[in-house]
């Protein structure tokens, strides 16, 4: 796999790029990225879990350092404000010489309310980016998180660095790990809880490293979307486990499903023409495709699978005009994915802000971009049986279209959903999870 140091400069050359553009775009001197503080938990002595700010490690590895700044301009070399307090309660950063040292001025803060001293003198020229924004009005910001500057990081944040997409491959060979790891826990009839704890240990990362809260679902528990209780009992009937579970790299998230069956049987089945379904939908990804066209396909493949499976009548353009195809399928068909699992900027058709919605019908959807090269997205369709969507159509005369005794008979599994993340290039696609040798 590529070397990250020697793709890593170029990476700085197009962030820097970026912001002499918006920087000159806003008449602003500069930005001044701040990596984040603690949040402290009501009523206690202890901070939750420390998450950095995304728009601070796109241009560095640091995710767990709090107090850290950032100086760009887009001309001048980079400067880093890096916390290195005195504190003999709790461990303090190492001083920075990792591959990415040498692309910053860096300089050592000790006591995190003495940042003004390093800062530049007239902040009212410069933007903040960070969620502290009380803190940037106090030390004299002119503006924070301006929505200009902000639109337009987000709109180019899509198309990813050589740097990037080697951070995102890494973070896919890790996952991949971890859901080998899960899928042999899950036959050795391991509970919700033992299975995450196979999925962390074959990772080598801890439940507050991972890029968000794994679903880990055994059985009915796999029709709950964000189901995340990890139950520690192991169920009396074992019949089917969904894992949605990711890894992190240099701060850049991998985001993985797969749904196993124990069995043999119409379940397994309907698994295997689900991952048929998902790898013709990625075929399809390429330059110039709309995302949501892909997920509009997806849904209409999914008809001809109700009616395959003998969950519903009709034809496929009536299950969908009709939204049977939304009962069984009601979230959208992925997301851009990159610093965040769900990465800024998939509803921008410029870096000037314009926005454009989801379609009315399939308001979850969560990226309307036209797709272009070295975007990385998800593609992860699925099909569940969620009693409180399905109430709905007992109440109309969709009700005759559906096989209730069919539904009934798959309830217990509860659902499906196939993730895969696919990095676009102009003459192909590359799925990163399936190269690393995790199939359907």
């Amino acid at each position: 796999m590529e070397n990250l140091a020697s793709l890593y400069p170029k990476h700085i050359a197009e962030l820097n790029r970026r912001v002499a553009e918006i920087a000159a775009r806003e008449q602003l001197s500069g930005l001044v990225i701040h990596s984040g503080q603690p949040l402290r938990q009501f009523l206690d002595d202890m901070d939750y879990p420390f998450k950095v700010n995304p728009h601070f490690k796109a241009w560095l590895p640091v995710v767990d350092n709090p107090h850290c700044w950032l100086i760009v301009n887009g001309q001048d070399k980079p400067q880093l404000i890096f916390y290195r307090p005195v504190d003999f309660w709790h461990k303090v950063a190492d001083e920075p010489n990792d591959f990415w040292a040498d692309a910053f001025d860096i300089h050592f803060l000790t006591k995190a309310d003495k940042v003004a001293e390093f800062l530049p003198k007239n902040l009212n020229h410069w933007g903040y980016i960070g969620e502290n924004v009380d803190l940037a009005d106090a030390l004299g910001f002119g503006s924070a998180n301006a929505e200009a500057v902000l639109n337009y990081l987000h709109y180019h944040r899509a198309t990813k660095t050589e740097y990037e997409l080697v951070c995102l491959r890494r973070a896919n060979e890790i996952a991949v790990k971890g859901h080998e790891a899960a899928k042999g826990a899950f036959y050795s009839g391991a509970s919700e809880f033992q299975i995450q704890q196979a999925y962390l240990a074959a990772t080598d990362q801890g439940e507050n490293e991972m890029p968000y809260g794994n679903i880990v679902a055994l059985n009915r528990n796999a029709s709950i979307l964000h189901y995340t209780a990890l139950e520690h009992k192991v169920p009396a009937q074992r019949l089917s486990f969904l894992i949605d579970a990711g890894a992190a790299f240099n701060g850049y998230a991998a985001d993985i499903t797969r749904t196993y069956a124990f069995e043999k049987n119409q379940f397994c089945d309907l698994i295997a023409a689900m991952d048929k379904l998902q790898l013709e939908i990625i075929n399809m990804m390429a330059p110039g495709v709309s995302y949501p066209d892909l997920h509009l396909a997806t849904h209409h493949k999914l008809a001809q699978i109700l009616l395959d499976f003998n969950l519903a009548t009709g034809d496929r353009q009536g299950l969908v005009d009709q939204g049977i195809t939304s009962v069984f399928f009601p979230h959208g068909l992925g997301h851009m994915l990159g610093l965040q699992v769900h990465d800024m900027g998939g509803f921008l058709r410029n870096d000037t802000g314009l926005y454009v919605a989801a379609p009315e019908a399939h308001p979850f959807l969560r990226c309307t971009r036209t797709l272009d090269v070295n975007q990385v997205l998800t593609i992860e369709p699925g099909i569940y049986i969620i009693d409180s969507l399905l109430e709905g159509l007992k109440q109309d005369q969709r009700a005759s279209q559906i096989n209730w005794q069919a539904v009934d008979q798959l309830r217990p599994f509860g659902g499906i959903r196939i993730e895969d993340n696919v990095i676009v290039h102009q003459d192909r696609n590359e799925n990163m999870t399936r190269d690393f040798g995790l199939n359907g």
